[in-house]
């Protein structure tokens, strides 16, 4: 029997140019699709607790806003402004730039536009002089893995755009609880983490401050994804069944 005669050297390079020409096909679709459509992001601290809590998986509409430099993957100056844009609405919970780096990224609920004069008095959310309402609901509770229980108040506050959510608060003396009454400037946003006496945010000008239109990213969507990092890595698969949150798992973030 003859032996096989070896595959030609050209057929060996075609066949390389096809592997790499379908990779860099799937690579400019991933990229264009995070580019402009949705993004992942996760959540690495308890900020935005109840709403979000850490270990949450999310996709961010990255055309909710429109798009700016930040839209881009590495934040490229290609182009300035927004374009495509529109504004964010009272209540989205919206990922953004930290305005004092342009790089870290921060999710936070946007409470006051352009314009509104926001202050915290005795714990209360006060947007143009008038308080947001909230009612006292069951205490949020948190187990850990020895089984003790933590109990922390509960609120549900609505804005003025009839928007609703919960917010924790431990009490309403503490610094983040009185504020200095913060004026938004135009082409800027006032974001509030939803756990209130937990959360850099714009209450913190050297913090986080007022951020720029420029600097929002987009608008969490759709929680894909939560695991209890207590009780499992994210690459720990044979302790998913004890970690993952499964009630928590493909719903719309509000």
């Amino acid at each position: 029997m003859d032996a096989k005669s070896p595959m030609p050297r050209n057929s060996l390079l075609s066949g390389f140019g096809e592997t790499l020409r379908t990779v860099l096909i799937a690579v400019g679709i991933a990229v264009a699709i995070r580019t402009v459509a949705f993004e992942p992001f996760n959540i690495p601290s308890g900020s935005m607790i109840p709403s979000l809590l850490i270990g949450d998986y999310l996709f961010v509409a990255k055309y909710s806003y429109g798009y700016s430099r930040y839209s881009l993957p590495f934040g490229l100056p290609l182009f300035d402004g927004r374009f495509l844009g529109s504004e964010p609405k009272r209540g989205d919970i919206a990922v953004f730039k930290l305005p004092r780096d342009n790089s870290t990224d921060y999710i936070k609920r946007i409470v006051g536009l352009p314009g509104d004069r926001l202050q915290v008095r005795a714990g209360v959310l006060h947007i143009n002089d008038s308080p947001v309402p909230r009612v006292r609901v069951d205490d949020f509770t948190e187990t850990d893995l020895r089984g003790n229980v933590r109990r922390i108040a509960r609120y549900r506050e609505t804005l003025p755009n009839g928007v609703a959510y919960d917010t924790l608060d431990m009490g309403d003396s503490g610094d983040l609880d009185n504020t200095r009454a913060f004026t938004v400037p135009a082409g800027h946003y006032f974001a509030m983490g939803d756990n209130r006496d937990n959360s850099l945010d714009s209450r913190r000008l050297d913090g986080v401050g007022f951020i720029p239109a420029v600097n929002l990213v987009g608008r969490a969507e759709i929680l894909f994804f939560s695991v209890d990092g207590e009780r499992a890595r994210l690459w720990e698969v044979w302790r998913w069944p004890i970690a993952i949150r499964f009630g928590r798992l493909l719903k719309l973030v509000s």
